[in-house]
């Protein structure tokens, strides 16, 4: 389906921020570190399937020294799969290797930057931690792969040793330097401003890697990408650590939709990759989730059913609609209904109401929804008995 720009009057209409936009698909490894999930080898397969078929340019699928099913699991999906494959390792020789024997196209190596990860979690120093990066970055470039290196914790690091880092790995000719908001502490301005700098500093692509501890992780990500980022880090739902990343379907629909950029993805297949996901990491989707949620383009509010029936774009973002990521649209019936959506339904029941009976099938909708009551097919056809709905004739329908 074409994207579909209609930006109307008084919005902000300059869409020329970004030139392009790289997806590099995090669900099988940040996003199976969500607190009490795991996916077995098929989750892996059929998610790393699918995130292929739709156009994902990369995907990270996994830690390979992980473990032995994992290093099945990333160097099988590396053998079946056309997008550029990924395996992470920390900044140690058998990680790399576990990771290049994995066979993956690229392999993103990472180490802690910041004072208080170094001191508590990694217990090396600065110089330590700098000798490591390059030597990885060596060692994925003699294998003859992609590499990636990641400065973790980057927006809490100490600005003048996180150019010395970035500094030494490009010089060690590392391909991609991704700057990670581990901690989801970066706002948008911010962000970008510490995307700028490092662009200052290396010839490598940048990408971003976004966590969503205060809600701005798309926001980030978006930010990473006007301010000259590549790729943004991203998972399905936005599931990952703590709060999670910055969701697959929000920063590509951002980038199509609000960006006007086309990232290459197969967007109709949005909310079937949602529901896969989904199912496979038992993490609900919230029903208020941006774009992929129950509630996305589900309208009850009189006033907004009325509109979205008279036109989509009065009610609903214009510039996304629920087609164009493999969703449809809901007009649910309870407390704040008016008297249109309980008309259509009505005659989607095959009645044939009368003004008063709309009106009076309409309170008893109201007075059920305020019970928090939901209000099914069954329950719209036992109020329209007792109002006295006539039902079409059965002749005049097929005709």
């Amino acid at each position: 389906m074409p994207r579909r720009i209609e930006f109307f009057e008084g919005t902000l209409t300059n869409t020329d921020e970004i030139e392009s936009v790289r997806l590099f698909d995090t669900t099988l490894r940040d996003g199976e570190q969500s607190p009490r999930t795991s996916f077995d080898y098929n989750d892996k397969r059929a998610i790393a399937e699918l995130l292929d078929e739709m156009g994902t340019h990369v995907i990270e699928a996994g830690f390979p020294v992980n473990s032995d099913p994992e290093f099945e699991a990333v160097s099988d999906i590396a053998a079946a799969t056309s997008a550029t494959t990924c395996g992470l390792a920390r900044v140690v020789e058998k990680d790399v290797q576990a990771a290049i024997d994995a066979g993956v196209d690229m392999v993103h190596v990472f180490v802690s930057t910041s004072d208080v990860q170094l001191q508590d979690s990694m217990h090396a120093s600065r110089e330590e931690a700098v000798t490591r990066a390059v030597k990885s970055v060596e060692q994925v470039r003699d294998a003859g792969l992609e590499v990636m290196f990641s400065p973790m914790d980057a927006t809490r690091t100490n600005e003048a040793f996180l150019v010395e880092v970035v500094e030494a790995v490009s010089e060690a000719g590392v391909d991609w330097i991704n700057i990670p908001d581990t901690c989801g502490v970066a706002t948008p301005t911010r962000f970008a401003k510490l995307i700028r700098l490092v662009g200052e500093h290396t010839d490598a692509r940048i990408d971003v890697h976004t966590h969503d501890d205060f809600g701005l992780a798309t926001a980030n990500a978006m930010a990473g990408f006007e301010a000259g980022a590549h790729q943004a880090q991203v998972s399905v739902n936005g599931i990952g650590e703590r709060a999670g990343n910055a969701a697959f379907e929000e920063v590509v629909m951002s980038a199509e939709s609000l960006y006007n950029v086309d990232t290459g993805i197969d967007t109709t297949r949005i909310t079937e990759l949602a529901k896969l996901v989904e199912e496979k990491s038992t993490i609900p989707i919230p029903v208020n989730k941006a774009v992929v949620g129950d509630n996305a383009f589900a309208h009850e509010s009189g006033i907004h059913a009325a509109g979205v029936m008279e036109n989509t774009d009065t009610f609903e973002p214009g510039v996304m609609t629920p087609e164009m990521v493999g969703a449809s649209r809901e007009f649910v019936l309870g407390k704040h209904t008016g008297t249109h959506s309980v008309r259509k339904r009505l005659e989607e029941l095959n009645y044939e109401p009368s003004d008063s009976e709309v009106r009076a099938v309409t309170k008893l909708v109201k007075e059920f929804g305020a019970e928090k009551e939901q209000v099914t097919d069954s329950v719209i056809a036992r109020f329209a008995e007792e109002v006295g709905v006539s039902e079409v004739d059965s002749e005049e329908v097929r005709v």
